[in-house]
């Protein structure tokens, strides 16, 4: 499970790293971003492999804004956490994660779509 705090810390690294403005923008699309890959009906989880998981919390992120700043780059790199923290390494270029993610905040690519990109795209640890 992802806490709220794991993600805060997240986007304190990405602005700190890459600039912009801290803080949350609304708390409640946070909360629902990171409850969305473990949402369960009948007691059987909707999202079943990591890489479902790691796309639902990305795309929500990514989608929902809610941070002041620096959303895409919070989503990415928590796709990336979650991954690596069930043994999977995500690896792209700047450039591909840049256009991954913009890809997804326009709706270009879909939950499906953000997951294949990321089962192809990592490797395991």
């Amino acid at each position: 499970m992802i806490l709220v705090d794991d993600i805060l810390q997240v986007h304190r690294f990405s602005i700190n790293n890459y600039g912009g403005s801290h803080g949350v923008r609304d708390m409640g699309g946070l909360e629902s971003a990171i409850g969305r890959p473990f949402q369960t009906f009948g007691g059987a989880d909707l999202y079943l492999t990591i890489f479902e998981k790691a796309a639902a919390l990305g795309e929500s992120l990514i989608i929902n804004h809610p941070f002041i700043d620096g959303n895409k780059r919070t989503g990415f790199l928590a796709m990336a956490s979650l991954l690596e923290g069930e043994g999977f390494l995500l690896f792209a270029t700047q450039e591909n994660a840049y256009d991954f993610t913009i890809q997804i905040s326009t709706g270009e690519i879909k939950f499906e779509q953000i997951a294949d990109w990321l089962k192809q795209n990592t490797a395991a640890l």
